[in-house]
C-alpha cells in the first residue's frame, strides 16, 4: 500500500512524516525538481519545515507518475490558490483526500476545496481539518482532527493517520468541516488585528466569540450540521488558528494593521484567510447574508478602511439580543 501527497509545503510535510513514521510508502510530490532533489538529498523540508527529519519511508519526488503510481490515494494539501492549476494533468488517483482550507467563489456559488477536487477528478474525495500546525503535527506534539466525507473513506483516513499523538474522528459531515476551516482563517486574520492594535483580550475573546456565532450563521446556510461548528474542525481549529504563534493567517492581521503592506503578507507562506475572505465577499453580496465580521475583514484587507473605523463600525451596529 502506497499513499501520495501533492504538495511539499509545511502541512504536506507533516502528514507525510505522520504516515511514513507508521511504515506506509508515501510520496511527497514537489511541485519544483531543485526541491525535490534538496529534500532527497538532507532529508529535511529546510524551506518550510525545518529541524524536522524526514521518515525513510517518506520518498520526495517531482515526478507526477512516479508519486501517484500504485498509490491507494492522493492526498491534497496544496495552497487554494494553486489548486486548479496544480491537478489539471495529473494522473488520477482511486480518491482524494482534501486537507486543503479554501474557499472558491465560482459561477453557482461557493466551493470548497473537496467540492473542486471531485469536479476536475471525477472521483470520490474526503477532507481532513482540525487544530493542527504543522509545525507541532510533525513534532509528534499531541493533537486530533476530523475525517469527513463517504464513511468508508472517513474511516479509512482515520485508520491510516491515527496514531499515539494524532487521534483522528470520523464524520459524515464534510460540508461542514470543511467551511469551518476555511471562515476560521478570516476570523484569525481578524484576531490578528486585535493583537496588533493591542485591544486586550477581553475584545479578542468578544471577537471570537460572535465570529463563532457568525461561522455557525454562514456554514448552517451551506448546509452544514451546527454541532460540527463547535466541534474541533470549527471551534478547535478556531482558537488554534487565533492564539498560535505559528499561525499565518493571525500574524498576517497583525503585520497589516501595524502597516506592513497587503502584498508582502505572503512572504512567509501562504495567508489562505486572503483568499477566503474575497471568497466570502463576492457570496455575502450574491445572497445579503449578513456576516459583519468577514464584511469588516474584507474593508480592511481590500478597501484600506482604518481597521480602528471597522471596530467602531462594529460596536455601533444596532443593540440587539445574542
Amino acid at each position: 500500500m502506497k499513499v501520495a501527497i501533492l504538495g511539499a509545503g509545511a502541512w504536506g510535510t507533516a502528514l507525510g512524516v505522520l504516515l511514513a513514521s507508521k511504515g506506509i510508502p508515501t510520496a511527497l510530490l514537489a511541485r519544483r525538481k531543485e526541491q525535490a532533489e534538496a529534500l532527497r538529498a538532507h532529508r529535511e523540508n529546510k524551506d518550510y519545515l525545518p529541524g524536522v527529519a524526514l521518515p525513510a519511508y517518506l520518498f520526495p519526488t517531482s515526478d507526477p507518475e512516479e508519486a501517484l503510481s500504485g498509490a491507494e490515494f492522493a492526498v491534497v494539501a496544496l495552497p487554494s490558490k494553486a489548486l486548479e492549476e496544480a491537478l489539471e494533468g495529473l494522473p488520477p488517483a482511486p480518491w482524494y483526500l482534501s486537507a486543503t482550507k479554501g474557499l472558491f467563489f465560482r459561477e453557482g456559488g461557493l466551493r470548497t476545496a473537496s467540492q473542486v477536487i471531485g469536479a476536475l477528478t471525477g472521483r470520490p474525495v474526503a477532507a481532513l481539518s482540525g487544530p493542527n500546525h504543522a509545525e507541532e503535527v510533525a513534532r509528534f506534539l499531541p493533537t486530533a482532527s476530523v475525517a469527513a466525507g463517504p464513511e468508508a473513506l472517513a474511516q479509512r483516513v482515520q485508520e491510516l493517520f491515527s496514531g499515539p499523538t494524532f487521534r483522528v474522528y470520523t464524520s459524515r459531515d464534510l460540508r461542514g468541516v470543511e467551511l469551518g476551516g476555511a471562515l476560521k482563517n478570516v476570523l484569525a486574520l481578524a484576531a490578528g488585528m486585535v493583537d496588533g492594535l493591542r485591544l486586550g483580550d477581553n475584545a479578542k475573546a468578544a471577537l471570537l466569540t460572535r465570529g463563532l456565532r457568525e461561522m455557525v450563521r454562514f456554514g448552517t446556510a451551506l448546509g452544514g450540521e451546527e454541532a460540527t461548528f463547535y466541534g474541533l474542525s470549527g471551534l478547535g481549529d478556531l482558537l488554534a488558528t487565533a492564539y498560535s504563534l505559528h499561525s499565518r493567517n493571525r500574524g498576517a492581521g497583525e503585520r497589516l494593521v501595524r502597516g506592513e503592506a497587503r502584498e508582502r503578507l505572503e512572504d512567509r507562506g501562504v495567508v489562505e484567510g486572503l483568499y477566503a475572505v474575497k471568497a466570502l465577499r463576492a457570496w455575502q453580496e450574491e445572497t445579503g447574508t449578513e456576516l459583519p465580521i468577514a464584511k469588516a475583514v474584507y474593508q480592511v484587507v481590500y478597501e484600506g478602511l482604518d481597521p480602528l473605523r471597522a471596530l467602531s463600525a462594529l460596536m455601533a451596529r444596532e443593540p440587539k439580543a445574542e
